[in-house]
């Protein structure tokens, strides 16, 4: 049966931007691309951008957490206050913050309307 993770992968609708954001402003690193994916590497987890040949990204109902967020990928962060402020400073709408007895997450989303977290346990 399931063995691990393959990858997560996100629809975006502008390649080279989706990459630039994930690339520039996460700080992931790419590690394969073709003429409709681009994987990058985060930790151990491959993030894949699959793109819609220039179509919109359907825009699911989604809140900043919870049951009607869809689909989403939780990126390790050593500090998420610190997270948060970076993103910040590179012009990222941060959707919530909060900090749990579990955790600490920021939620924001990409430059296509995915739900993108950061986590701080």
């Amino acid at each position: 049966m399931v063995t691990g993770v393959q990858d997560v992968y996100y629809n975006v609708q502008d390649m080279a931007r989706a990459v630039a954001f994930y690339r520039d402003v996460l700080g992931l690193t790419v590690t394969d691309e073709d003429a409709h994916f681009t994987g990058l590497k985060a930790g151990g987890v491959r993030v894949g951008l699959h793109w819609t040949g220039g179509t919109a990204v359907p825009n699911i109902p989604h809140d900043a957490h919870g049951p009607h967020c869809g689909g989403t990928v939780t990126f390790s962060v050593a500090n998420a206050a610190d997270a948060k402020t970076q993103l910040q400073a590179k012009g990222v709408h941060i959707l919530g913050y909060s900090e749990n007895p579990w955790g600490t997450i920021v939620i924001f989303q990409d430059l296509d309307g995915n739900i993108l977290k950061l986590m701080q346990q």
